[in-house]
């Protein structure tokens, strides 16, 4: 499970019903950008652009290819608490939508670390998902949710062979109107391997439109969400990476 969340408020139980001596929170003074934070009790409070939060992540992966135990294994819920992270933990990577946003390998090597120690010790299955299979939100980013869409493959892994690029269907595909066929249904399809939330339905609606801006953005063309010749070919022949 890859995770990352904020919450707007957090009612931390009494320790008679946790079983434990509670929640004690202890100041901890930092200087410069922090990436790889650990605390005694497992979870940590932050403060961001005037929000305060606890996390309480199964493992966090940072840069430098070092995995910190959070709650760890055979503690649930997650981070997020019930639901997405009642069945699933919650491996968080330290990237974000502004400063590093690309994962580098280091925290992509982390990320499977963390995984693979899940497994082993703590009985996790093959099902890996993104913060937004569960939740209405960007996390974990577009770059890190296409490497976990294509499995969470290590890096250096080979690739499997690209798709041969199907000739251009000589119409325009686009939102409004809706625009469906084969041909839509082809692009949804590469665009979904590719590692992009999608629905493969053969209709060119404002979801297919958001996700070719996107794309498009990423391939640093013309982002105005219509599939043209150009958009069409990046779609096969574009690195994934």
């Amino acid at each position: 499970m890859v995770s990352v969340g904020s919450r707007r408020h957090v009612v931390p139980r009494p320790a008679a019903q946790r079983g434990d001596a509670g929640l004690t929170i202890r100041k901890e003074t930092y200087h410069g950008q922090i990436w790889c934070p650990r605390t005694e009790n497992q979870s940590w409070l932050a403060r961001r652009d005037g929000t305060v939060y606890f996390t309480g992540n199964t493992m966090i992966a940072c840069p430098h290819r070092k995995v910190f135990q959070g709650r760890g294994p055979h503690h649930l819920p997650a981070a997020n608490g019930p639901g997405l992270n009642s069945g699933h933990y919650a491996v968080l990577g330290l990237v974000g939508n502004t400063g590093l946003v690309q994962p580098p390998d280091g925290v992509l090597h982390a990320i499977v670390d963390a995984i693979e120690h899940l497994r082993g010790r703590g009985r996790a299955g093959k099902e890996i998902k993104g913060h937004r299979d569960g939740y209405a939100t960007d996390c974990p980013g577009d770059p890190l949710y296409a490497w976990v869409r294509r499995g969470a493959p290590r890096p250096g892994t080979p690739a499997p062979p690209a798709p041969s690029t199907p000739p251009f269907p000589g119409r325009l595909l686009r939102y409004p109107p809706v625009t469906r066929g084969e041909d839509v249904r082809t692009w949804q399809a590469q665009m979904r391997r590719r590692g992009w939330d999608i629905d493969v339905d053969g209709a060119y609606g404002a979801e297919s439109r958001d996700v070719c801006r996107r794309f498009q953005r990423v391939q640093e063309v013309d982002d105005d969400g219509i599939v043209g010749p150009i958009t069409w070919r990046l779609t096969w022949e574009a690195p994934t990476s």
